[in-house]
């Protein structure tokens, strides 16, 4: 599996981005897709994920409302709409995938990053 993020950027508080995520080397329907970031000096976290059926999303809170994670699955591609940024969205976004019949719930495929930064 591999996985390339892309759309990062420079905008203003309130300002919007869009991220994608390409998937390649499996069936990308069966896969459980997310985003993580990972802020300067900070620990990564989880920001939302996208389930490999019915596609029922998850958001963390710090992001819910703004943010909304979509998939497309003939395209095999991962989006994150980005809205009402703040600079505390400051971070390098991180596309990941875990298959859906895995035992554990680690996320096993990372993307490079993509880096996303707010200012005030």
């Amino acid at each position: 599996v591999q996985l390339q993020a892309s759309g990062g950027g420079s905008v203003q508080t309130g300002g919007s981005l869009r991220l994608s995520c390409a998937f390649s080397g499996r069936a990308f329907i069966n896969w459980t897709m997310a985003w993580f970031r990972q802020a300067p000096g900070k620990e990564r976290e989880f920001v939302a994920n996208i389930y490999w059926s019915r596609g029922n999303p998850y958001y963390a809170d710090s992001v819910k409302g703004r943010f909304t994670i979509s998939r497309d699955n003939p395209k095999n591609m991962l989006y994150l709409q980005m809205n009402g940024l703040k600079p505390e969205d400051t971070a390098v976004y991180y596309c990941a995938a875990r298959h859906h019949a895995a035992a554990s719930t680690e996320y096993n495929y990372w993307g490079q990053g993509t880096l996303v930064t707010v200012s005030s």
